[in-house]
């Protein structure tokens, strides 16, 4: 029959108590039959022990524990250190005799006390991985089991990762505080680095303060990148992109070739020859190259393994070719890159360009600023300037030639050849200089030697005084600026004069010119019979009689018309003048107020209206019909020998016409006039000017 497990338990604490009261029978005790310790701690004072006289106590060392403790007067020590780890429990007996001889046995059970002593240990505390530059970001790089660390105080472990290598932070880290596996964060880059050493922490307590102690284990991982087939192909010569090793960007190829010549030789280029390689430098994939553009009728080829571009044919029009080289690697064609490369076509040069000169020699101030020009030294007033020529031309002078100085950063070359300071020169000293003229299309070269004597400045007269370009610079935009205030202020001038001035000045002018085509109509004949003179009658009285006209006259315009009637107003009698005056203030009155010039109408006319009072029209006498019963006024030629008087009477008789016209205010002038001449009949012409109001007027001009 099965005892009980509750008995058997009920059993095993009684039995010490049992034995307790039975020591004490027989005169022995303990303060504390089930002590506990810590661990590690040795000697410890484990209970107390009370032994009545004449009995004794012994430990048995039967118990292998007993060996742990000693009886030390009247207290039980562990005299031997216990960890925990080993000896959780420690049991032993105390053998108590009395004097007759009669024994019995203290039972003592000591619990060994867990403290955390012990540190976190790995597995595999130092570890190597090769890790691929193409992984994945979030790919595992060292398992969990692989870097769990163990502790034997049972703890929980916490973990931490940090980096030893600079710039590698953050590319690696761990799942979690208490997960150390560890796995890619971010993309690998083999350029910036190709190692780190990672160093992992185990610690039994987690790190909430400076004074908290804690038992820490450490793990080293070394990482090693390993390249891989990331990028295309690049071409050189290029430069790299913000200082970013993985891009790097190539130029354009440029070559020349003679227009009806073959070249056998693989063609010069610039900046240098088509070659290509695998920015992979660990792999150095073999690099194959070929022409896929640009190469009409095949004129070029290009060597698949060293990139050397040649002809095939002769170019025979001087068009340029733009041909695209691919570069692609043998193992992966999908890596590839594409250049251009210009060849121009261009005549043959058969001369190279040359330096009339194998010296020349300059000097510059010590302390100008940067872009000052450096002198001859033989004239120091004079800008030193290198020339290439070329027999080529005619002339030898090569508008392609282009100069720039070798190993020299405190001169540059102008295009022109003008030398100029690059820096302030601070000391004294000669400088020897490269000079190359450079055909940028034949690319034929000149090169020469320049001594530049830096020598310190001294005190010059304002006549000796050299002048930088950024002087004369400046001196040009401060006339240009000063040209252009001028300029607006004249502009401004001009405005406030047309705006106030305009109009009264607009009146002058017209009047002006009107006079002055008044005066270039002037009748003649008018005159001389306004003011006779013998002389002049004679003169004119040979002239007219000479004219025998029987045709009507030609057409003029109205503004010929007034213009001569200013002249003619000017000698005829005061009474005429007024009514000549009054007439003209009126027309201008009128030319105001309307704002606009009259039209122009014709007043010689040959036909005649007969039925138009107002007409106004100039005839010869061979076309008057003396029947129509018009107003008409013939003047008879008269021989040459009449005397004066009758021209008086005549020329009296036309001042009482003009006057009797004059005091009819809207008559009009009347003038006629005729010549003394021979015999014949002359013509006779008759001008009738009436004006009855402004509508009139201006419809009958």
């Amino acid at each position: 029959m099965a005892i009980p497990h509750w008995l058997l338990m009920s059993a095993l604490f009684l039995l010490p108590l049992l034995a307790q009261v039975s020591a004490q029978e027989l005169g022995c005790s303990v303060t504390n039959n089930q002590p506990s310790i810590p661990e590690n701690h040795c000697p410890y004072v484990v209970t107390t022990i009370h032994v009545q006289p004449g009995y004794t106590l012994t430990i048995d060392s039967s118990y292998p524990d007993g060996k742990f403790f000693t009886i030390q007067d009247s207290e039980l020590q562990l005299t031997t250190c216990v960890d925990y780890e080993e000896d959780p429990v420690l049991l032993l007996y105390l053998n108590c005799e009395s004097p007759a001889g009669q024994s019995d046995l203290l039972e003592i059970i000591v619990t060994i006390l867990n403290e955390n002593d012990n540190s976190p240990v790995f597995a595999q505390p130092n570890l190597a991985r090769e890790v691929p530059e193409d992984t994945g970001v979030g790919t595992a790089i060292v398992a969990r089991e692989e870097l769990s660390a163990t502790d034997a105080d049972l703890d929980t472990i916490y973990y931490e990762l940090t980096t030893t290598v600079q710039d590698t932070d953050g590319y690696f880290a761990i799942r979690g505080v208490n997960n150390p596996e560890l796995y890619l964060q971010k993309a690998l880059d083999y350029d910036k680095f190709n190692s780190t050493t990672l160093l992992l922490y185990a610690r039994d307590r987690p790190v909430t303060s400076p004074t908290n102690t804690t038992n820490t284990a450490t793990a080293t991982i070394s990482i090693t990148i390993r390249q891989s087939d990331t990028r295309a192909p690049w071409f050189l010569p290029c430069t790299r992109l913000h200082n970013d090793n993985s891009v790097c960007i190539s130029s354009p190829y440029s070559g020349r070739v003679n227009i009806s010549e073959m070249s056998t030789e693989p063609l010069l280029l610039e900046p240098g020859p088509i070659y290509a390689v695998d920015p992979d430098y660990t792999i150095s994939d073999r690099i194959v190259y070929s022409i896929v553009g640009g190469n009409t009728d095949e004129v070029f080829s290009v060597d698949a393994d060293t990139g050397n571009l040649t002809m095939n044919k002769v170019v025979t029009s001087p068009d340029s070719f733009l041909l695209q080289v691919m570069a692609t690697q043998a193992s992966n064609i999908r890596k590839y890159s594409v250049a251009t490369v210009e060849i121009k076509v261009i005549n043959k040069s058969n001369f190279a360009p040359y330096f009339e000169k194998e010296v020349y020699n300059g000097t510059v101030f010590v302390g100008l600023p940067q872009g000052s020009f450096v002198y001859q030294a033989a004239d120091p007033s004079t800008p030193l300037v290198i020339t290439a020529l070329d027999q080529d031309f005619p002339d030898k002078v090569n508008p392609n030639i282009e100069y720039y100085l070798k190993d020299s950063t405190d001169f540059i070359a102008t295009r022109d050849g003008f030398i100029l300071t690059n820096t302030v020169l601070q000391s004294p000293g000669t400088v020897t200089i490269q000079a190359v003229g450079k055909d940028v299309l034949s690319l034929q070269e000149a090169s020469t030697i320049i001594v530049v004597k830096v020598i310190l400045a001294t005190a010059v007269t304002p006549s000796d005084k050299m002048y930088s370009a950024q002087d004369m610079a400046i001196l040009g935009g401060v006339l240009a600026a000063l040209l252009l205030i001028a300029l607006v202020f004249l502009g401004v001038l001009l405005w406030k004069y047309s705006r106030w001035y305009g109009k009264p000045l607009k009146s002058l002018m017209k009047k002006k010119l009107s006079k002055e085509n008044y005066r270039s109509y002037q009748n003649e004949y008018y005159q001389e019979d306004e003011q006779p003179d013998v002389s002049s009658e004679q003169h004119e009285t040979s002239e007219t009689s000479s004219v025998q006209e029987e045709t009507p006259v030609p057409e003029q315009p109205e503004h010929a018309l007034h213009s001569s009637s200013a002249e003619e107003t000017d000698n005829l009698p005061k009474d005429s003048i007024a009514s000549t005056v009054i007439f003209d203030q009126e027309e201008e009155e009128k030319e105001e107020d309307a704002g606009q010039e009259k039209e122009v109408k014709s007043i010689l006319k040959t036909d005649r209206h007969v039925g138009d009072d107002g007409y106004k029209a100039v005839w010869f006498k061979t076309d008057v019909d003396p029947e129509a019963g018009e107003r008409v006024e013939v003047i008879e030629d008269n021989a040459a020998d009449d005397d004066d008087d009758d021209s008086d009477q005549d020329l009296q008789k036309n001042e009482e016409e003009e006057g009797s016209d004059t005091d009819g205010h809207h008559q009009g002038l009347g003038v006629s006039f005729a010549s003394e001449s021979s015999p014949p009949p002359a013509a006779e012409v008759t001008l009738n000017i009436s004006h009855t109001d402004a509508g009139a007027d201006d419809s009958d001009i």
